[in-house]
């Protein structure tokens, strides 16, 4: 017989369209996760956040209705990464207090609570020395006469600013997206798997690319990479 449990699902105005993060692939993704580990889903509860200090729960109704539904079932809530609950640790390890389960499907159904708050600590951590590192690059961008700020000097000045600032945010997100996956891809290697079987098991767990394309052995190593370089 099947487990009952509840699926959250949580996306920003900003993730909105993502392919990596957006409702559907969640929702896939909870789908898959369910029927490999014998659990059924028996209600959904989805969050749009907007606006700043989405880490209190209070700015969560969609969330306090999921943990309500779940200690009626006497259940676990599941959501798809563990980021989809917050990236902030401390919030996680508010949640832990609840006294709600929570089962992450990219990491699996047996993961243990305090894995989970080592696992948010290690993404906080990571993605703080990601933003420490571009901002080192946009000052050092900036001692070299990159234009940075409004633009002064016409239209090929302006240009020139633009790429600066796309290439520099594009790098910052695809080091962010690596630090996201690194504790999945850590995990599997652990367990003794090839760039290849990682990337196999990222793309069936409905986790995609910064550019939102299945994973190949080679964008694997990438990721691995820039998480060992931020």
């Amino acid at each position: 017989m099947s487990r009952p449990i509840v699926a959250y699902l949580r996306v920003s105005t900003q993730d909105q369209g993502r392919s990596g993060l957006g409702i559907e692939a969640q929702r896939a993704a909870l789908e898959r996760f369910a029927e490999a580990e014998g659990f059924a889903i028996v209600a959904e509860f989805v969050e749009v956040e907007t606006g700043k200090g989405a880490d209190a729960l209070d700015r969560r109704p969609r969330l306090n209705a999921a943990l309500a539904e779940a200690r009626k079932r006497q259940c676990s809530i599941a959501v798809a990464k563990l980021d989809r609950l917050s990236r902030d640790v401390h919030f996680v390890s508010g949640l832990m207090a609840q006294r709600v389960p929570f089962v992450v499907a990219e990491l699996g159904p047996d993961v243990d609570p305090f894995v989970l708050h080592l696992y948010a600590a290690l993404a906080e951590k990571e993605r703080k020395l990601i933003s420490d590192r571009t901002k080192r690059a946009l000052e050092a961008a900036k001692a070299r006469g990159v234009k940075l700020g409004g633009d002064r000097g016409g239209l090929a000045k302006g240009r020139e600013k633009g790429t600066a600032m796309s290439a520099a945010a594009r790098k910052a997100k695809a080091e962010e997206r690596a630090a996201d996956v690194t504790p999945v891809i850590r995990e599997l290697q652990g367990g003794g798997a090839s760039l290849r079987q990682i990337a196999a098991e990222l793309t069936a767990r409905g986790i995609l690319t910064p550019r939102g394309s299945e994973w190949t052995a080679a964008a694997v190593k990438r990721a691995v990479e820039r998480a060992v370089n931020v």
